[in-house]
């Protein structure tokens, strides 16, 4: 197909495959996988220049769910595979699919160098802030105290908030999103519309091993009062409208503030400090922020690749003989055959 071919239409169903879905009942992977599913039709992408990228773990599991290519890789190696194959072909959308241990543990360089280097892909952290598929060990991101086979007395590591490991990593595009909520379609689409590495953390809900963990925020009761959904260009609002986020210039943090002071604060998704802000709020009196934190494009990896290769090939023709003798070379000759 080339870039004349009308990409065809597709359908929600169009991008399932033929494969049996195996996670636990309840997963929140189901509600993650059905919105994706959804999305890439309105992407308008074509199914055979599609690949999704996976490492090890629970949601590793999704490129066998859709009907694209696919790889199923090394534990926290995926940002690797996914490098290789853009390089190979620049034209291919590329997905990474991984999860907080997956990605924050054994592929935590691995995660650091795909967002430095600004690739351009969609990257899916799906945290449920515990190892599922290895049943119940505590994670990267795994709350002080938890209690996991690993750490039956109460985990005593301070967790990691992948959101933050992306701004500090160099990411250039950076979003949250809940499993169940109507908005994460809203939220692919901006990370598939944004050229380079776009880091999309889903905070998603491990049934069997950490129930409800996100419950504070996600639970239909306390939604409202705990979601501040961003929106560029909007002031940051929640709990109803009733309350907002302003800046405490004496202790350079955010504060809540009612939602008629003027203090409060205007979405600019191009501020990385108050991204930074915004993912390290703490829990008390505070909201959750959600959507796209922080987007600033820059050139992506494969593009600079790609024109430095043309410009050492300017004006050259390939020779692929002489680039074998180049160097210190020497013959054999072959020796008369004697008893």
């Amino acid at each position: 197909m080339n870039d004349l071919t009308p990409i065809p239409a597709t359908t929600a169903k169009d991008w399932a495959s033929d494969q049996e879905v195996r996670w636990c009942p309840g997963c929140g992977d189901y509600a993650v996988l059905k919105a994706v599913q959804r999305t890439m039709p309105d992407l308008g992408v074509a199914r055979e220049k599609t690949v999704f990228v996976s490492g090890i773990g629970c949601s590793s599991r999704f490129p066998y769910y859709m009907a694209s290519y696919g790889f199923h890789t090394i534990h926290g190696r995926a940002p690797a595979f996914a490098t290789g194959i853009k390089l190979a072909n620049p034209e291919l959308d590329v997905w990474i699919i991984t999860g907080d241990g997956d990605a924050l543990s054994i592929g935590g360089n691995h995660t650091m160098h795909v967002l430095r280097r600004n690739l351009d892909c969609q990257i899916l952290l799906f945290n449920n802030e515990i190892y599922g598929l290895t049943k119940g060990q505590y994670s990267p991101t795994s709350r002080i105290g938890t209690r996991s086979p690993s750490t039956p007395f109460g985990s005593v590591d301070r967790p990691m908030t992948p959101s933050a490991f992306a701004l500090g990593s160099g990411a250039r595009f950076v979003a949250r999103a809940i499993d169940v909520h109507k908005n994460l379609p809203e939220v692919l689409k901006a990370a598939h519309a944004h050229r380079g590495a776009s880091f999309v953390e889903i905070f998603q809900n491990c049934v069997v091993y950490n129930d409800d963990v996100f419950a504070p925020f996600t639970a239909r009761e306390s939604a409202a009062e705990k979601q501040l959904w961003l929106k560029p260009g909007e002031k940051m609002l929640f709990a109803g409208g009733t309350k907002g986020l302003a800046l405490d210039r004496d202790r350079l943090a955010l504060k809540v503030v009612d939602a008629d002071n003027p203090e409060v604060l205007v979405h600019d998704a191009t501020n990385r400090s108050i991204a930074h802000m915004l993912v390290e709020m703490p829990q008390d009196g505070f909201p959750v922020a959600l959507g796209v934190l922080y987007e600033d494009p820059a050139p992506t990896f494969e593009s600079a690749v790609v024109e430095q290769n043309a410009a050492a090939a300017k004006g050259k023709s390939p020779d692929l003989q002489a680039l074998v003798a180049k160097g210190q070379t020497w013959q054999v000759e072959k020796e008369p055959h004697s008893l």
